[in-house]
């Protein structure tokens, strides 16, 4: 688990963001690039640790790898809906194949329209969450 970066209670909940990726390498990258944009964001390499800590109404975006170990990224997404229905959720994958076969297990991610693929360029990504969180 990385440090939580957004420890101010006044947080303007639509500029903060929470990423879960098992990759300590790439969630570094994402998260200093979105904080340069002026993001708030917590970052989780344990999908677990991000769920026990998640709240409701904390994040303007969650953004989860499908592929991690323990809970994969839409199993997580489901548990975090439970929490709060409302939050904006982006999935990242670097295996097209594995989101075809998710689709089949998860029927609502059909309602899901944001899908980043890694490796991804960071401007790709910063373009994506500018235009979910507005």
């Amino acid at each position: 688990m990385y440090p939580n970066s957004s420890t101010n209670n006044n947080t303007n909940k639509s500029r903060r963001i929470l990423i879960v990726d098992d990759e300590p390498d790439l969630i570094s990258i994402f998260k200093m690039v979105l904080e340069m944009n002026d993001f708030e964001v917590d970052a989780y390499n344990d999908p677990l640790s991000a769920l026990s800590n998640f709240k409701q109404n904390a994040y303007g975006l969650v953004i989860l790898d499908i592929r991690m170990p323990h809970i994969n990224g839409f199993e997580l997404y489901k548990k975090i809906r439970t929490v709060d229905d409302k939050v904006n959720v982006c999935f990242m994958t670097g295996f097209e194949d594995y989101l075809q076969e998710f689709k089949k297990s998860f029927p609502m991610l059909d309602e899901i329209k944001c899908f980043i693929r890694k490796p991804n360029a960071i401007e790709d990504l910063v373009k994506h969450v500018e235009t979910i969180l507005g």
